[in-house]
């Protein structure tokens, strides 16, 4: 099972300046940069975990937090096996723009997403407007992982990652241990087209 692979498709959503393209440098180069660029349309990432079970490679697709490019959402999210909601805890109208997100996904994406809800910037705790007990228990409401993150500090940014990792570990099926290559790219190829998770192991 040491030598498996996982490869997923991975979608970070959120209002305009919440941070999701910062989480996701930080986690796949290690930077941070103060005045990061807006995300026009979407960005891609892809970065392989070594977990104990398996390699884990995600596909992650870091969408434009602005209004105008909301229709194309959904051709990120649709098919995703993971979905990271993102919202800046210093701001009320990011936490609510979260949540509609989270509603949005609930009703049009895949019912066996992944969701993580990410409260960012906690390195703005003097100018915090969302509690963490009431994002957690919205959080528990709704079956999502909960996590506050630094992309600043890189407070909690890679365990973010490794707990998405580790939930799509949990999610794959029980097949026998010599599983070809052929299979899984069978697998994703019903993943993009049908609405269902993309997400596949194949023997390294």
């Amino acid at each position: 099972m040491a030598n498996d692979v996982i490869q997923a498709k991975l979608v970070l959503l959120g209002d305009l300046g919440a941070g999701k393209t910062s989480i996701v440098v930080r986690f796949a180069k290690g930077l941070y940069y103060d005045c990061q660029e807006s995300t026009i349309g979407a960005a891609f990432f892809s970065q392989v975990l070594s977990m104990d079970e398996a390699t884990v490679k995600l596909d992650i697709w870091d969408t434009a937090g602005q209004e105008r490019y909301h229709s194309l959402a959904p051709m990120y999210y649709r098919g995703a096996a993971a979905a990271v909601v993102v919202y800046d805890i210093s701001s009320t109208d990011s936490y609510i723009r979260a949540r509609k997100w989270v509603d949005e996904l609930q009703r049009q994406g895949n019912p066996h997403l992944v969701m993580a809800l990410v409260g960012n910037k906690v390195d703005l705790e003097g100018k915090r407007q969302i509690g963490t007990q009431e994002a957690m228990e919205y959080a528990e409401r709704n079956g999502l992982f909960f996590i506050e993150t630094s992309a600043k500090t890189s407070q909690n940014v890679t365990e973010l990652f490794y707990e998405l990792a580790d939930r799509l570990m949990k999610m794959r099926p029980h097949r026998p241990s010599g599983m070809v290559l052929h299979d899984g790219r069978r697998r994703r190829a019903a993943g993009d087209g049908g609405g269902r998770p993309w997400l596949f192991c194949c023997s390294g």
